[in-house]
């Protein structure tokens, strides 16, 4: 079974407590969680592991439930190393993991990741038709000699932080409010790849970005964003959409760096996005679009400022 052989690969070198989750976005409520968990293995001298999965297990188990992510699986793990926590263990979710007990579960992270004890969120469930929720848990854990216990959800302005939560938010472009339950400026990244080449003719030359399709996006607009190169940061406004000035229908994601003077060809870029400017607009000519987009920038770089001024 693949399961076994990915978790075989883990070999740690003494007992684990262990929470179990897709840690899509590393949000707020998943870094109070990872803090519960450092803090309890600091106390128990075990060692902190995450188990997270390469696949949305919705997306797997429902040909119909296109569920694109927020964070990719290589900036999920580093989110969640940056937490402190001593293992981050990646498991393929397929359909035959999914038809896999509770119990046998548990007892393969007993036997390959010397599970001691898990921390979970209170409506967690595991296992086959999801059998195994924190009851059913509880009572495989006094028999078979591990801990279970479980975090309450976090919340601001009354609403719970969640994956969920923070798509619904995006979907709306209301960058503010996913800002708040991430707990950090939602992020995207790509290498910069060839586009149309109109930008420099414009006077604004974009960096356009070759985005993962399953990455998810805010809506079609205009955003003041940071974008870093080479860890330095620059002022920036990305335009996301489909080019209606020019008839185009591919979806694109379009940055301009304020004050950056290079070649960005072929480099990897993020951006991260800060406040939504306007939504996608057709314009009758060019020079009106070369009008609004001098509009785009002014506002993108006092949003910036401001900004700035505001973390001094």
């Amino acid at each position: 079974m693949q399961v076994e052989t990915e978790l075989a690969e883990i070999a740690p070198e003494k007992d684990m407590l262990l929470t179990i989750g897709v840690f899509d976005g590393v949000h707020l409520g998943h870094k109070y969680l990872l803090s519960r968990l450092k803090e309890q293995t600091g106390q128990q001298n075990l060692l902190s592991g995450v188990v997270t999965f390469r696949q949305h297990p919705r997306a797997v188990l429902s040909a119909k439930d296109e569920l694109p992510y927020l964070t990719s699986l290589e900036e999920k793990v580093s989110l969640i190393k940056k937490e402190g926590i001593d293992k981050v263990v990646t498991l393929s979710f397929t359909k035959e993991l999914s038809q896999v007990s509770a119990r046998r579960f548990v007892e393969l992270l007993q036997k390959y990741l010397r599970m001691r004890g898990l921390l979970l969120g209170a409506d967690f469930a595991l296992g086959r038709k999801r059998e195994g929720n924190i009851a059913a848990l509880r009572k495989l854990g006094r028999e078979m000699g591990f801990t279970v216990e479980t975090v309450s959800p976090v919340k601001i302005n009354g609403l719970v932080v969640s994956s969920t939560a923070i798509r619904e938010a995006l979907a709306t472009g209301d960058i503010k409010k996913a800002t708040s339950l991430i707990g950090r400026p939602f992020s995207l990244r790509g290498k910069v790849t060839n586009g149309a080449g109109r930008g420099a003719g414009l006077g604004f030359p974009t960096a356009n970005l070759e985005i993962d399709p399953q990455q998810l996006l805010p809506p079609d607009g205009v955003y003041a964003t940071q974008a870093y190169v080479d860890s330095k940061t620059y002022q920036a406004v990305t335009n996301i959409g489909k080019n209606p000035t020019f008839g185009e229908n591919k979806r694109t994601v379009e940055t301009y760096l304020l004050d950056y003077q290079g070649a960005l060809y072929g480099r990897e870029l993020r951006i991260e996005i800060i406040e939504r400017l306007r939504g996608e607009k057709r314009f009758k000519s060019v020079e009106d679009l070369k009008k609004q987009m001098k509009v785009d920038v002014e506002q993108g770089r006092a949003v910036l400022e401001a900004l700035t001024a505001k973390a001094r």
